[in-house]
């Protein structure tokens, strides 16, 4: 990962159903498959710094941290273009019908209806690149 500017998506992996305390947010019903975060890094050390702090362990601050506390990270979808994408990421997904969103999660800094979005069959990078129209690096876990 580059500490560049950019738009991201985390890809996480529920194997079982349970309840979380997402902050004062509310108990979100976590359901067995998938799920995608939306998010954007501007600021000092790019996608590098705000990826990795998804991936390891820290205090709970912001809705995501909540659920990767939770639910296992499984990849790192990045796009290093210089334009905020987080917002056109999220409303393409709130559109497409092989996601549901999850109200409020994420985006309580904008108008968009979400930035969580959950799926029962494991993402493809290939068809998210096409849903998003824009050429992505990958960074995986497994």
């Amino acid at each position: 990962m580059k500490a560049q500017s950019g738009t991201y998506a985390v890809i996480l992996g529920a194997k079982e159903q349970k309840q979380i305390q997402i902050g004062r947010l509310r108990l979100l019903d976590i359901k067995i498959g998938y799920y995608i975060y939306i998010g954007s890094a501007f600021g000092p050390g790019g996608i590098k710094a705000r990826v990795s702090r998804h991936f390891r362990k820290k205090k709970a601050h912001w809705h995501i941290d909540y659920l990767t506390e939770s639910i296992k990270l499984q990849a790192a979808w990045l796009s290093y273009n210089g334009d905020r994408l987080e917002h056109i990421w999220a409303n393409l997904l709130e559109n497409n019908n092989d996601y549901s969103s999850i109200k409020g999660f994420g985006c309580s800094d904008c108008k968009c209806y979400s930035h969580l979005f959950y799926t029962k069959t494991k993402p493809s990078f290939k068809e998210f690149a096409k849903i998003t129209k824009i050429y992505l690096d990958i960074y995986s876990i497994n």
